[in-house]
């Protein structure tokens, strides 16, 4: 298990590696200066080669490399272009809205999805069947901006259930710290739910017409029992596995959510910096949620060893 372990976690060097070719890249050569949005309209070309100069984007592309994966080595991520401040305290600074808003998605996906997918497969057939594949579809049809401001009108606007935008720090207090998160979370979660619920459904009612769950049945075991200990334990893999390749739903969506409901976390920062074209904070953005990625798909591979005991690592 430990050598699998290093060996997974050096194996994320060379993709962070290429991640950071590809964007570094990509940026550099698609038309745009940082240097002529920071300068402003009324700037001389002489202003705007000075700002070029000093934002070091005057060397080639090589050197301008080179650079960077020398800061980046030592943990220096740079200097943000628009925020005039090190890409690290900015991320330490929007860090939490995000884990907040990705941990209480992930709880609602979890608690709704996984026992919708069970009843439905346990009902399959019944309304409460047509009903959950009919959500599901739903959650996948609509976009997650359109549902963000159709619940903003329903329950902030009409309703005056939640504020309508915004965020608040846990120490703020436990009820503006929810009031403000359940919403977005809400919101993010609907299509997540969508995904694991229809895969659930699915990996559940392959396992119940294996042998050993008639065998179950027939010692007079509780329904209940049967789908819970049974049939949900030997379905666990796929589900596991599409919660983890769900994060980059979860990654993308928290973007657009973060747009949306005016949260100062990390998918905002994205969206600021791609705007402003500044180039460090952009990169660290990338290799930091592409690492998140890959670790937690690393955590969902070792956690099969944990549900199925006849894989070994």
């Amino acid at each position: 298990m430990a050598a699998f372990v290093i060996r997974r976690i050096l194996a994320t060097i060379p993709v962070l590696g290429m991640v950071a070719v590809i964007v570094f890249l990509i940026l550099r050569l698609t038309p745009g200066d940082p240097a002529t949005l920071l300068a402003g309209d009324n700037a001389t070309l002489a202003q705007i080669e000075e700002i070029r100069r000093h934002l070091g984007l005057d060397r080639s592309i090589v050197v301008q490399f080179v650079s960077w994966i020398g800061h980046l080595l030592r943990g220096d991520f740079g200097e943000s272009f628009f925020f005039k401040m090190p890409v690290a305290a900015l991320i330490a600074d929007r860090i939490q809205p995000t884990l907040s808003l990705a941990l209480m998605t992930l709880i609602f996906t979890i608690v709704i999805a996984v026992p919708m997918g069970v009843i439905a497969a346990n009902r399959r057939g019944t309304w409460v069947d047509h009903a959950v594949m009919t959500f599901s579809v739903g959650g996948f049809s609509i976009p997650v901006f359109v549902l963000g401001y159709l619940l903003i009108y329903v329950f902030a606007i009409r309703l005056n259930w939640f504020p309508v935008q915004g965020f608040k720090s846990f120490d703020a207090g436990i009820r503006p710290f929810l009031s403000h998160l359940l919403l977005p979370s809400l919101t993010l979660s609907v299509v997540y739910i969508a995904l694991v619920a229809r895969i659930a459904r699915a990996s559940v009612i392959e396992v119940l017409n294996e042998d050993y769950i008639r065998t179950a049945y027939s010692k007079g075991l509780t329904n209940r029992v049967v789908l819970t200990q049974h049939a949900l334990r030997n379905a666990a893999i796929p589900i596991v596995t599409v919660i983890g390749m769900g994060v980059a739903l979860l990654i993308g969506g928290a973007v657009v959510i973060e747009s949306v409901y005016n949260i100062p976390g990390l998918g905002r920062l994205t969206v600021d910096a791609v705007l402003s074209r500044d180039y460090p904070t952009i990169q660290a953005m990338v290799l930091l949620f592409s690492f998140i990625y890959v670790m937690i798909n690393m955590l969902v591979d070792l956690s099969y060893a944990v549900l199925d005991p006849r894989i070994r690592y």
